[in-house]
């Protein structure tokens, strides 16, 4: 199995994970009136676990494939169905929504919830996953504007589509992006020093993943303003000594390869 964990987890309704989710809000609710919103988030989840049964702290899950592999420390898992991610942050944001979702893939659970203890008040936002990766395994290749004579394009679609089909689409995109990396030959080779040019001349070298000298490959999961993307890439080919970028879109149904030039 890519996903290993040593719990086997419980896929609940939402019905019922609300029910567990208004029984920890409320502890959550207690905890933030008790010390107060300037601690560490590691503070208030081990005294939501002091106050709570069934509640595992960090737990691991190791994704794999091949020689590769990546460890995740899961905030709060508690009986083994109700996920959530705990935040002292200004703010929840889409990365951190995007976090709880990968969790929620890789622990194949329905339903989980951002806790964020930092404001005067307590952020909380639910955060669902209807998908499965067993499901997500084969999605839609969309390769029209796709070169695969350019350099690196058949390296980069070789590694990754074998990813995809163990693992699933829709997993945050540096999962992605750290494989491609370690297969190409690690850090060491692939973050590369790209001289950036203004109007006059070299300003400083900026470090970007290269598949091969001049080319650069970059993992968006966006779901609407592809082309906002597209533009700031083109900017970036304008004012460096790039000459390609391989982008790969993935979301859940889609994979969608696009070189620029």
């Amino acid at each position: 199995m890519p996903i290993h964990c040593p719990i086997v987890t419980k896929r609940i309704s939402q019905q019922e994970f609300k029910l567990l989710a208004s029984e920890v809000m409320g502890h959550v609710f207690d905890i933030h009136n008790d010390f107060g919103r300037f601690f560490d988030e590691v503070v208030y989840k081990k005294e939501l676990a002091d106050r709570m049964s069934g509640v595992v702290l960090e737990l691991e899950v190791i994704v794999t494939h091949g020689t590769f592999s990546k460890t995740y420390y899961v905030d709060v898992l508690i009986n083994s169905s109700g996920l959530f991610e705990f935040k002292a942050a200004d703010a929840i944001h889409p990365r951190h929504r995007g976090q709880t979702l990968n969790y929620l893939l890789l622990l194949d659970l329905a339903h989980g919830k951002v806790i964020n203890m930092r404001p005067e008040s307590v952020g909380h936002e639910f955060v669902n996953c209807p998908a499965r990766l067993a499901d997500l395994r084969n999605p839609q290749v969309v390769d029209r504007r796709w070169l695969p004579q350019s350099a690196g394009a058949s390296a980069l679609r070789d590694i990754l589509m074998p990813l995809i089909a163990d693992w699933g689409a829709g997993l945050e995109t540096s999962l992605y992006e750290e494989a491609l990396t370690h297969f190409l030959g690690g850090d060491d080779k692939v973050l590369v020093p790209v001289p950036v040019i203004g109007n006059k001349g070299h300003l400083a070298d900026q470090r970007m993943r290269l598949l091969a000298p001049n080319v650069a490959f970059k993992f968006t999961a966006l779901q609407e303003r592809l082309d906002e993307f597209e533009s700031q890439a083109r900017r970036l080919l304008r004012h460096t000594s790039l000459q390609t970028i391989h982008w790969v879109n993935i979301t859940q149904t889609t994979v969608q390869f696009v070189t620029l030039t």
